[in-house]
């Protein structure tokens, strides 16, 4: 744990492997967002107000998939630059601003259905 908050863990240009608990941690993380990827890509075709989250969620999975597993792949081949650990900080950084981004589109969902509530009860009175 202590090897986590040093500068030279982060920023070896030549780091050493994953340890096979942190390997299996990684590729469980990668099979949940092919899991998300996939329960989205079909959530996303169904017409509801939901449809735009579902849209950018099976974005974010489908993309944080492809990036982890050349990331995986780097750390299995030994690349010496693109194996780096602040590739992963970058990355996982990254995943949260996305996530962020996300829950407020979540959060948008029902404003839009009271607008959209409101529109109709609008438009009935309108010949």
């Amino acid at each position: 744990m202590q090897n986590l908050l040093t500068w030279k863990f982060w920023f070896n240009l030549r780091p050493e492997l994953l340890l096979p608990t942190f390997q299996k941690i990684y590729l469980a993380i990668l099979l949940i967002l092919l899991i998300l990827a996939i329960f989205s890509y079909f959530k996303q075709t169904k017409k509801s107000l939901y449809k735009r989250f579902w849209k950018q969620s099976y974005v974010f999975s489908f993309s944080n998939l492809v990036i982890g597993a050349i990331f995986f792949f780097f750390n299995y081949e030994r690349a010496a630059f693109l194996s780096a650990r602040f590739w992963l900080a970058l990355w996982g950084i990254s995943m949260l601003i996305w996530l962020v981004y996300l829950i407020k589109i979540y959060r948008q969902v029902p404003l839009n259905k009271k607008r959209l509530e409101e529109e109709q009860e609008y438009k009935k009175y309108i010949p």
